[in-house]
């Protein structure tokens, strides 16, 4: 999942410059702990049916739709909103976290492993935790998405691969697990699911040889309940698309927090790509495909177990990598309501599933960004045949692919109203990616790619005139309802649906959050801040009054796309967006 443009050298810099070392873990607390001691308990009765006033989940909810049914703020009044409260994080790289908010505390995950409490009415600093990160961490995505809450716990994964409990009243540490051994490229960035008495997360760090898993703690002890990999090995199902000891650093990280289905108990996580990006050189067995790279899976949250697969993108070559989880929502099907999965991918495609018990059965895939290495879909079993000439292998020279690398949408996240069966995704259409092959060594913690660091280029489709765009889409017909494009940016921001017909939005380079007409797709509100908005949005109401909350800080994936349209493409698309992360809080009253 390494972006272009970023040489290996500047790989380096970036990820070990921030990291100063400290005594030890610190909390700091702020005179006035009053709201925080007045805490309240998160349970999973509330995880399950949370208030409309809190913000307890990533996405609000477990099906991952980021849709608020608060409608406070509207379309009659969002012409008055306005900046209620901001605080600086003092911190740079990628704010990509939503801000979590419990009865009245919010929960800010930064970089450099931090977490910051802080009074949602006023932006008071209740608490902030520090991490001790080690003198010679290497990941190559300095950044958070975000905590976890259960009970009078605040979970965080941390970028030197630990689960970490902290109070949520004072911010001390209650336990400190260890997922991985960071000095072999494992780090985690997602935010932690809880699932009942489980907290579960996955490792990043794919085009790091690792291999892939997803692992449950238990959430009072921080004990280990189980672990499953992704590349699965000799002996286990899917373990024969690998080839010797090639599934040890077959990659498949867990880049973003799963979905659960509380009616099948079943979690769904998605995977990301092989080790290493070409498929010649990874060892894999090509009528097996490198499972379960690229895919989604559903997981019994009790035990771990594996019950149903669908891979998106098989032997992939492209860093497609399908880490966002597919939307738990229901949709009609010939007249039928169809308990379904709903994924708009990094190849380009929105994919519906049918899930059950034990399947993720495919119903459609519907293409919303231009893709001309796919050139055809089965529409039974809905896996894809490819144009042979747009795989990258050594000695071929160039190769020219479309999407790019960094893919038709990201790791950040689209929203439904399922009411109106209404799906509201970023894009990024027109872009391609030109990758040179490079024989891939694998050297315990350093990249495994094989597609040239250092050379792997952005250039625009022909005719394109747009990268970043915002569209919706009928989930029920799969058809497009509106479209809105950013004409000199990428777009690299998650969305947020409210049940006022508002959708919010960031992620361009010029700096701008924006507040769209869920109808019809017009700008009717925006703000430009200090730096680029590429946190998920949220919204939440205390003591009668609704609010929307960002966070601005610009980096990693972003900032990484930026520095490649700096050198390849037209000046139009051109920008320096500077980093330093703020939380901004606005109202309408």
């Amino acid at each position: 999942m390494i972006r272009p443009h970023f040489a290996l050298a500047a790989v380096l810099l970036l990820v070990l410059v921030p990291h100063a070392p400290t005594a030890a873990q610190t909390t700091v607390a702020a005179a006035d702990q009053t709201p925080a001691m007045q805490y309240k308990p998160v349970t999973p009765e509330e995880l399950l049916n949370p208030s409309p006033s809190d913000w307890l989940l990533p996405r609000r909810t477990y099906d991952g739709t980021a849709f608020s049914p608060l409608d406070q703020i509207n379309a009659s009044n969002i012409k008055n909103l306005h900046l209620a409260w901001s605080f600086a994080t003092g911190v740079v790289e990628g704010h990509e976290a939503p801000p979590m908010v419990n009865n009245g505390v919010m929960f800010v995950a930064t970089p450099e492993a931090q977490i910051i409490a802080l009074d949602a009415r006023t932006g008071n600093q209740l608490w902030r935790y520090k991490r001790s990160l080690p003198d010679d961490l290497l990941q190559l995505h300095p950044t958070s998405r975000g905590v976890g809450l259960l009970g009078n716990y605040v979970y965080t994964a941390t970028v030197d691969a630990h689960l970490v409990a902290l109070d949520a009243r004072t911010g001390k540490v209650v336990w400190d697990s260890k997922i991985a051994d960071y000095t072999q490229g494992y780090y985690s960035t997602l935010a932690p699911l809880v699932v009942k008495d489980k907290v579960v997360v996955g490792c990043s760090g794919g085009e790091m040889g690792i291999r892939g898993f997803i692992v449950a703690f238990d959430a009072a002890t921080g004990k280990e309940a189980w672990r499953v990999h992704t590349i699965p090995g000799p002996g286990e199902k899917g373990g024969d698309s690998w080839q010797g000891d090639a599934y040890q650093h077959g990659g498949g990280p867990v880049w973003v927090t799963g979905t659960y289905d509380p009616r099948l108990d079943l979690m769904y996580w998605g995977v990301g790509n092989p080790g290493p990006w070409l498929p010649d050189e990874r060892g894999t067995n090509t009528t097996a495909h490198a499972l379960f790279t690229d895919s989604v899976l559903a997981v019994k949250p009790e035990t771990g177990e594996v019950v149903a697969y669908h891979q998106y993108n098989p032997d992939d070559a492209w860093d497609w990598d399908e880490v966002d989880p597919p939307m738990v929502v229901d949709v009609q099907r010939d007249g039928k309501t169809v308990h379904a999965l709903v994924h708009p991918g990094r190849d380009g495609y929105i994919w519906t599933f049918e899930r059950g018990p034990s399947e993720i059965k495919f119903l459609s895939a519907t293409q919303f960004v231009k893709n001309e290495v796919i050139t055809h879909i089965d529409p039974t079993t809905g896996v894809p045949s490819y144009n042979q000439a747009m795989i990258p292998k050594l000695g071929a020279g160039p190769t020219t692919y479309c999407p790019s690398a960094w893919g038709g949408k990201n790791w950040f996240g689209a929203a439904i109203d399922q009411k109106n069966g209404i799906l509201y995704t970023p894009a990024n259409d027109n872009l391609c990616s030109v990758a040179t092959a490079q024989k891939p060594t694998y050297k315990a913690g350093e990249p495994y790619v094989g597609e040239g660091l250092d050379d792997l280029v952005l250039q625009l489709h022909p005719g394109g005139d747009h990268v970043g765009e915002l569209q919706a889409w009928d989930i029920n017909t799969d058809k497009k309802l509106w479209q809105h494009d950013f004409k000199d940016s990428q777009n690299f921001g998650p969305v947020l649906a409210t049940a006022g017909g508002l959708i919010f939005e960031g992620g361009t380079n010029d700096r701008i959050f924006r507040a769209f007409d869920a109808k019809t797709g017009q700008v009717v509100w925006q703000m430009r801040g200090s730096s680029g908005f590429i946190g998920a949005p949220v919204a939440f109401m205390v003591d009668g009054k609704e609010y929307i909350a960002v966070l601005s800080g610009w980096g990693v994936d972003s900032e990484r796309t930026q520095t490649s349209f700096n050198r390849h493409l037209p000046a139009e698309y051109h920008a320096d967006v500077p980093q330093g992360g703020t939380v901004w809080v606005f109202t309408a009253e």
